[in-house]
Parts: C-alpha cells; sequence; structure tokens
C-alpha cells in the first residue's frame, strides 16, 4: 500500500492553512449520520471525536502537534490513529460536502442531502480506491498551496520532514518531495480529475488548503472550476459549507 491515505491525514495534522482547522471542522459539521449508525461508533465516532477537536484547536489552528495530541488521546492511539481519523473523516466530510453542494445547486437539495453510504470511506480499512482519491486530494491541496507562489524551499523541506517524522513510507516522501518542486500545471491536473463528484471534491480539499485572500488563489479556483465543469452555484455551496467568504 503506497500510504497516500496517511500522507492526506499528515498533511491536514500539520499543515492546514491559518483557518483550515475551524473549516475542516465546520465541513465535518455538515454530515449527517448514516442511516443505521449508532451513537457510538463506527464512522459517527470517528466524525464526532474529529470534530470536537478541531473545534477546540479552531482558535490556535496553527499549533498542529496539540491538535495530533488531543485528536490522538480522544481516539485513543498516537500518530497512526490521529492521521487514520483525519483521512478517515476528512474524506466522508469531502465526498458528503461535495455530494450536497451538487444536489443543492441543482435545485434538489433545500433540505440537508444525506450522504450515500457508498461515498464514505471505510475509517480503518484503506483499499486502492481509497488510497488513489487521497492522493488525487493531495496534489489538489499542494496546487492550489502554490498558486500565488508562496510555498518556498523552507516550507517545502518542512512538509517533507514532518512527513519522515510521522513515518511515511520512503516512496511516499519522494513522492511528496517530487510534486512539492514539480511546477504548476492546471491544465494537466484537471485532466486527472474524472467526474464533476471528484471534481467538487477536489475544489473542497482546495479550499482546505489556502486562505482564499489573494488574486492569485481565487484565480486559479476560478480556473480549476472552469476546467473541470464545476458552475458559480456549485462553487459557492463548497465556499459556504467550508466557511470562505465570497
Amino acid at each position: 500500500m503506497a500510504g497516500f491515505g496517511d500522507l492526506l491525514g499528515s498533511l491536514l495534522q500539520n499543515n492546514l492553512s491559518g483557518s483550515g482547522a475551524q473549516r475542516l471542522s465546520q465541513g465535518l459539521g455538515q454530515l449527517s449520520t448514516t442511516p443505521g449508525e449508532g451513537g457510538g461508533g463506527g464512522l459517527s465516532a470517528l466524525l464526532d471525536g474529529a470534530r470536537g477537536v478541531l473545534g477546540q484547536a479552531a482558535d490556535n489552528p496553527l499549533q498542529a502537534g496539540g491538535l495530533g495530541a488531543a485528536l490522538g488521546s480522544v481516539l485513543g492511539g498516537g500518530g497512526d490513529a490521529v492521521r487514520g481519523a483525519l483521512t478517515g473523516g476528512a474524506l466522508a466530510m469531502l465526498a458528503g460536502v461535495a455530494y450536497k453542494a451538487l444536489a443543492n445547486a441543482e435545485g434538489q437539495g433545500a433540505a440537508p442531502v444525506p450522504v450515500p453510504p457508498a461515498a464514505l470511506p471505510e475509517p480503518v480499512q484503506a483499499d486502492a480506491a481509497r488510497d488513489d482519491k487521497a492522493r488525487l486530494l493531495v496534489r489538489a491541496m499542494i496546487n492550489a498551496a502554490k498558486s500565488d507562489g508562496q510555498i518556498g524551499v523552507d516550507e517545502m523541506q518542512r512538509i517533507v520532514d514532518q512527513a519522515a517524522a510521522s513515518g511515511l513510507e520512503a516512496q511516499v516522501r519522494q513522492w511528496l518531495a517530487d510534486e512539492l518542486v514539480r511546477p504548476l500545471d492546471l491544465d494537466a491536473f484537471a485532466a486527472e480529475i474524472p467526474d464533476r463528484e471528484t471534481a467538487a471534491e477536489v475544489y473542497a480539499a482546495s479550499l482546505l488548503a489556502i486562505e482564499v485572500d489573494t488574486p492569485e488563489e481565487r484565480a486559479y479556483l476560478d480556473g480549476l472550476a472552469a476546467r473541470t465543469g464545476l458552475t458559480p452555484e456549485v462553487t459557492a455551496q463548497l465556499q459556504r459549507a467550508l466557511g470562505v467568504a465570497g
């Protein structure tokens, strides 16, 4: 297993934008409990734990170590539990937010739209499809961060060092290092996104990686939406769900 799900968890734990923890918490709060899930177990408990800890961390989102330690204590584990929880919770949140944004924009969803069970990944066992999705979302976050030229050499090294400290596989760390220095090519990246549902998830992940407070960032997001068929109605829904000012 390549471990891109773990890499996504590591990035969420350590490299969210300044308001990213708060916005991730808000996104998790959008999810409905799936039918048949009790209050204390499975994905419902994972999301509840992630929501609570991220909400507490929102006032100081840059203290990633504190966030990781707190979430690990909630879930009864250390680094692996933290990354696994963030990965499972984030993948479920992004799928749910994307599904509801598309439905609402198409006039189907005046009321909250429940997340289809097939869109919710297992919180512990990651299969190849889940890992591929995580890799795409990691690329989305990196590309968004590149959009205003703010990833410097020191920042790149810090991200790679954090990946190494998190115990990620060597091949994943090398992929990350290569991806950080790769020139931004929005056309090529957009061509890898297979459908509108995935495009909505990619757009949502991109929102978490940046503050969306520069013309370059907004131009990047507009270009991503245009190249993947996301309408202004859909992107407005996604921004609203993740607390990004229009």
